[in-house]
């Protein structure tokens, strides 16, 4: 084969690796399932969301600075059963969305809620079929 078969992973490099790993695995219900250290130094966590396959690749690497998101540069997009029961989860920790909701007038909707580097986590209700 001369292509790719699958998405296995996506990176986004963080300043501050345990406020990301609180944010994605508490408030957005992520699970933590490696951590590990590359070969020129940088730290790293792998998550993944319940029902998916693919992992999301946190990356601290201190000799790049900071990081510094621009806005509406990129997001990770995640379904949920509810929004309204995600915002009353998110508000129980104290966060607030960043962006919405938008709701669908045949239902369904999105919504977006900030992550601690600055990047949007979008949350997405699907309409009943």
């Amino acid at each position: 084969m001369k292509t790719v078969r699958k998405l296995d992973h996506t990176r986004y490099r963080v300043s501050d690796m345990e406020a990301s790993v609180k944010f994605y695995t508490e408030v957005i219900g992520l699970e933590e399932v490696k951590r590990k250290k590359s070969p020129r130094g940088s730290e790293l966590v792998f998550l993944k969301a319940p029902e998916s396959n693919e992992l999301i690749e946190l990356c601290h690497y201190p000799n790049s600075g900071s990081v510094n998101v621009q806005e509406d540069l990129t997001h990770l997009g995640f379904l949920v059963d509810s929004l309204e029961e995600f915002e009353t989860h998110i508000k129980t920790l104290g966060y607030s969305f960043s962006d919405g909701p938008h709701i669908h007038p045949e239902g369904g909707g999105f919504a977006f809620v900030d992550a601690p580097e600055g990047y949007e986590v979008e949350v997405i209700e699907r309409r009943a079929s």
